[in-house]
This record gives structure tokens, C-alpha cells and sequence, in this order.
């Protein structure tokens, strides 16, 4: 019979956010523009899609520490996030501030829509 292995809650965590954090820098490179945060709102959208797709696929607890809490939780932002709104508000920017925030729960919310309707598809 063989064993199943059983992997540290820590070390898999560990994993996916170092994963996480590579992609993270490596997408926000690709997208950025200087005066608008996209960067944090292209990989909030992202992650927010991945993780409602692994999530309503009913992925199991050691991986959705892998890919939820680990490599998503790197990966998306809500502390840049919040820095780069209240930025864009402080430096004379309020319609481009309140349009981060919309923009990033909209987006968001929306990715996680398409990523239910996705699985449903599938199955």
C-alpha cells in the first residue's frame, strides 16, 4: 500500500508564496504605468480569478494553502493597494483614486464571477 505523504502546512504555504511573489513582480513589470497603479490591479484581478477557479473546483486543504494562501496571497495586494489609492487621492488625483478602488473590488468581484462560470462550464 503506499503512504500518503503529508507535507508542513508551513513549508507548502512557504512555497506558493515564494511562487506567488516571483509572479507577482514579473506581471506588474509587464503591465506597469508610471502615474497608475495597474500593475497591483492586473494581479488582484488575476488572483483573484485563480483562486475563485481553484477554490469552486473544490481543490483540497493542502492545496489551497499551496495556491490560496501561499502563491495567491503573494501574488494579490490589498495593502498596495490601499497605499496606492490613498496615494493617488493625497497627490490631487481623487477621480483616479476612487477609480482604483472601484476598479479593483469591481474587477475583482468580476474575475471571481467568470471564474464560477468557468468551473460550472467545465463540469
Amino acid at each position: 500500500m503506499v503512504g500518503v505523504i503529508e507535507f508542513d502546512p508551513a513549508h507548502v504555504v512557504g512555497t506558493g508564496g515564494a511562487i506567488g511573489a516571483l509572479l507577482r513582480q514579473y506581471v506588474s513589470a509587464l503591465v506597469d504605468v508610471k502615474g497608475y497603479p495597474t500593475g497591483t490591479f492586473t494581479v488582484n484581478v488575476l488572483g483573484s480569478f485563480a483562486l475563485g477557479f481553484v477554490t469552486f473546483l473544490g481543490a483540497d486543504t493542502t492545496l489551497l494553502l499551496l495556491f490560496g494562501t501561499g502563491l495567491c496571497g503573494s501574488f494579490t495586494t490589498f495593502s498596495s493597494f490601499s497605499f496606492e489609492t490613498v496615494r493617488l487621492w493625497e497627490t490631487g488625483e481623487p477621480g483616479q483614486a476612487i477609480g482604483n478602488a472601484g476598479g479593483n473590488l469591481l474587477g475583482a468581484g468580476i474575475a471571481i464571477g467568470l471564474a464560477w462560470a468557468l468551473v460550472e462550464l467545465l463540469a
